[in-house]
């Protein structure tokens, strides 16, 4: 995966992996966008809501959006938007090589905003049982080690 020099952080270069996947990619949420809204990073977590992310999250699979969708706080029904990276993204290390090799759930992370360039209709909704068993198994990590956020 090549690198791109990112800028620098006490006389040394930084740099993060560049993906190759080229999308379309999709973002998860309970929020009414339109068109060209910016989604940026600085909002709770929806796995973890005591941590602050420094980053925003998306994904090539609309699966993967409609699970974070589902988890999203709030009443409002889950969306899943089509988005587009505004910057430079790398694999998100939360489901990459950090904890499983490669990346299997094509999830990414940017510091950059993502632009809204439509709204996917027709993904698939989880089951009533299958969205409180992903709720149950979240509200357990933060007993588990694995359930750190890198951030």
């Amino acid at each position: 995966m090549p690198l791109t020099t990112v800028g620098t952080a006490g006389g040394y270069a930084v740099a993060v992996s560049q993906p190759s996947d080229e999308g379309p990619f999709f973002h998860g949420t309970k929020a009414d966008l339109h068109n060209g809204d910016l989604l940026t990073p600085g909002f709770r977590s929806n796995y973890r809501p005591d941590v602050v992310m420094n980053h925003i999250y998306f994904t090539a699979l609309p699966s993967g959006a409609g699970l974070a969708a589902e988890l999203a706080p709030g009443e409002a029904a889950p969306r899943v938007y089509v988005v587009e990276p505004t910057g430079a993204f790398e694999d998100d290390p939360n489901v990459t090589d950090t904890k499983f090799p490669g990346n299997p759930t094509r999830s990414y992370r940017s510091r950059s905003p993502l632009r809204v360039v439509g709204e996917l209709s027709d993904w698939t909704r989880l089951t009533p049982e299958a969205l409180q068993a992903w709720r149950e198994r979240l509200a357990a990590l933060p007993a588990d080690e694995r359930g750190e956020i890198i951030n």
